[in-house]
């Protein structure tokens, strides 16, 4: 036997499952507060409106934050890592049923179209939501649209529909979410690898891209 040549191969092996830094602290911090800041808006809506906006102005500013983020900051954070066409996406999706979906380290096609239908939604429901707390109670950064001079905006019917479009959204995004964690769940157990701890740590095995 090649001693040489086992030993070069259990280097390259070595090598390329060395943990490799995916999710930089900016994805991290963003992503768990996101679940915490949804969770708590999500629980008060009804009897503590004071908790649910300062929430929701929560959720708002980390929505910035990563979009520019998603701009300027490191590789895998990019929306140009994880934009893939539809019919890339959809090629995914059936891969997955068959549970040969290819290996991704950043996100794959699919957990890409869902971040961004998540940012989507989550910008629609915390807008509405600042609209809600304008037209109902004239406090908030958007209350200007609702004073007594803005007369499109000033009206009973217009609260209301703002309110349906505020719980619509917060409804679709427990949907996603479990959508979301259920495709973590199923590609955890195909590639063999805790997702859940990788965006805790940031790191994630190397061996594919």
């Amino acid at each position: 036997m090649n001693t040489h040549a086992v030993s070069d191969t259990q280097a390259y092996i070595s090598e390329h499952n060395k943990p490799v830094l995916v999710w930089d602290i900016v994805v991290r911090g963003c992503h768990w507060i996101l679940v915490f800041s949804f969770t708590i808006a999500y629980l008060t809506e009804d009897h503590y409106l004071g908790i649910h906006t300062y929430a929701g102005y929560t959720i708002f500013t980390l929505l910035v934050l990563r979009v520019i983020w998603g701009i300027i900051g490191s590789k895998y954070a990019r929306f140009s890592n994880f934009y893939y066409p539809p019919a890339t996406i959809i090629g995914f999706i059936k891969d997955t049923f068959q549970f040969r979906a290819k290996r991704y380290l950043g996100h794959n096609p699919a957990g890409g179209a869902m971040i961004f239908l998540l940012l989507v939604s989550l910008f629609l429901c915390t807008l509405s939501g600042m609209a809600v707390y304008a037209a109902g109670d004239q406090a908030g950064p958007v209350a200007f649209l609702f004073s007594p001079g803005q007369l499109l905006f000033n009206t009973f019917l217009w609260e209301d529909i703002w309110e349906e479009i505020h719980e619509f959204f917060a409804n679709f995004l427990v949907f996603l979410i479990v959508i979301h964690i259920t495709g973590v769940i199923v590609e955890s157990v195909i590639h063999r690898e805790n997702l859940v701890k990788a965006m805790i740590s940031g790191y994630k095995k190397g061996d594919k891209q």
